[in-house]
């Protein structure tokens, strides 16, 4: 897979699980979902950034959301 991939939904499964853990930590119950989701992304963006020649910059993450948007349109 590609490298840009991986940081978009890496990126996306980690802002899923801020939502999972506020839904858990409302209901008193374990973020378990979060804290999975926390780590499949974290791992996909940590992924990206080391396969990449050169990395990631923060500004480049736009350009990369464009470029995977694009394909799938």
């Amino acid at each position: 897979m590609d490298t840009d991939l991986f940081l978009v939904l890496g990126s996306l499964l980690c802002c899923l699980a801020l939502t999972s853990a506020a839904s858990a930590f409302s209901e008193s119950r374990r973020p378990r979902t979060a804290i999975w989701l926390v780590l499949i992304g974290g791992g996909m963006v940590l992924s990206a950034l080391l396969l990449r020649p050169g990395g990631y910059a923060f500004a480049e993450f736009p350009e990369a959301l464009i470029r995977v948007l694009g394909r799938f349109f």
